[in-house]
């Protein structure tokens, strides 16, 4: 009897006892669920943390900041040793690092409290100078007007784009563009609103890890970092610069780089620093991987368990089944089939009952998933992997329940099997 006619049989006896095989399937069907539902749900929770890591704008990135912790002695030394007209931190650093570096990503930032008149009332504003490129670092989408042009980033225009809790607490249902607003002692033109923003929008349910600064974010005003330079700050200091590598191989000697074109300008004097925030969050990215992997691992050993009782259910059916094939196995030995064909015959069915109760888990588990991603907001997919594990865990325990019922029917003697029942 040749492979693909076991399984022929097997699927044709598992039809004509559709009860007990559906009762048999039961334990398989829900053990594949629960493996695949655990290791799809962690695997989720694995890419969920990582994107949002990449959403907070943080990866393969290095801030520079003005130094301001220095040893008082290390300072008095190369204050004798370097000129003494050393300038901050400023936009002409950023200019040079922006030009000299193959980057993906880059901004400076000048952060300032401003005062905004509304109604005859001072109110106190966030007032941040930046370039487009914290906006799209940040993923936030212009709602209404547009970005900074080049020629306002380059030539300190007095323009400002508003965030959409801005707009919408000081202008409510008139359109703020191309009005002209008073911040300090500068008047600025809107050209740009930013859109709502729902990960800014923490609902229940839903995690995300910075939606507290994306509401902050929101409620700012922007200006070109050229005019922020140029009418917020003396000798065009900036807070910090931010450049982003384009891959994890460049990230690696960008610090290093950006060192020594700083060093050019300020006359060899450190008066900067590093914070290298991409490495920070690779790490916890890591960590939080390891801590999933460990949880994936404990968490499918207990949904196997449910995979393991049905294995028993499978094994008690097919022991079973033999004293009722007991005459179908004398015939079939009788009429030329060996022992080997018998003992296929059996393991054929086991696998294929096993292979059914992993395709109806699988689906199950696809559908539990998705009810599960609409409640808690968060998308959960099924990975390859996931399915592997739980299809190959079901025709693992098959092919181990299904081993010694083979055995035992292949070692039937066919004259006794034959007249068994007289």
């Amino acid at each position: 009897m040749h492979i693909r006619d076991s399984f022929n049989s097997s699927f044709q006896t598992i039809v004509s006892h559709k009860l007990r095989s559906f009762l048999t399937l039961i334990g398989i069907v829900i053990g594949v669920m629960a493996v695949v539902t655990m290791f799809s749900a962690i695997d989720g929770m694995k890419r969920y943390v990582k994107d949002n890591m990449e959403k907070m704008g943080w990866d393969n990135s290095i801030i520079i900041t003005p130094s301001t912790q220095q040893n008082y002695w290390s300072m008095r030394y190369r204050y004798r040793k370097q000129k003494r007209n050393v300038e901050p931190l400023n936009y002409k650093d950023y200019t040079l690092l922006t030009d000299s570096l193959s980057i993906k990503m880059s901004y400076g930032m000048i952060e300032e409290n401003s005062n905004f008149v509304y109604d005859g009332q001072k109110k106190f504003v966030k007032l941040r100078a930046t370039t487009n490129d914290f906006l799209i670092n940040k993923t936030y989408e212009i709602g209404k007007g547009r970005m900074f042009s080049n020629f306002e980033e380059k030539n300190s225009v007095k323009v400002c784009i508003v965030g959409y809790y801005f707009a919408k607490k000081y202008f409510k249902n008139k359109t703020p563009l191309n009005q002209a607003i008073k911040l300090g002692n500068q008047q600025y033109r809107i050209v740009g609103i930013l859109a709502d923003d729902p990960l800014g929008r923490n609902k229940s349910m839903n995690f995300n890890f910075n939606s507290w600064e994306r509401k902050a974010d929101l409620r700012a005003v922007y200006l070109p970092l050229s005019t922020g330079a140029k009418h917020l700050r003396s000798s065009g200091a900036i807070d910090y610069i931010y450049i982003q590598a384009p891959d994890l191989e460049s990230y690696k000697g960008l610090k290093n780089r950006a060192r020594q074109l700083l060093l050019s300008t300020h006359n060899m004097y450190s008066n900067f620093g590093f914070q290298n925030v991409g490495s920070f969050l690779m790490q916890i990215t890591e960590q939080t991987g390891k801590i999933m992997d460990k949880f994936n691992v404990t968490l499918s050993i207990i949904a196997s368990v449910s995979l393991l009782v049905g294995g028993i259910g499978l094994f008690s059916t097919l022991l079973i089944s033999i004293t009722e094939r007991m005459k179908e196995i004398g015939i079939r030995k009788s009429i030329g089939a060996t022992s080997g064909d018998i003992f296929f015959y059996f393991i054929a069915e086991a696998l294929s009952l096993s292979l059914l109760g992993a395709s109806g888990g699988v689906g199950l588990a696809m559908i539990l998933l998705k009810l599960f991603s609409g409640v808690v907001g968060m998308p959960f997919n099924i990975p390859v992997l996931g399915i592997m594990l739980g299809v190959g865990f079901a025709l693992l325990i098959g092919f181990i329940s299904g081993l010694y019922p083979a055995v035992k029917a292949a070692k039937i003697n066919p004259i006794q099997a034959i007249f068994y029942f007289d």
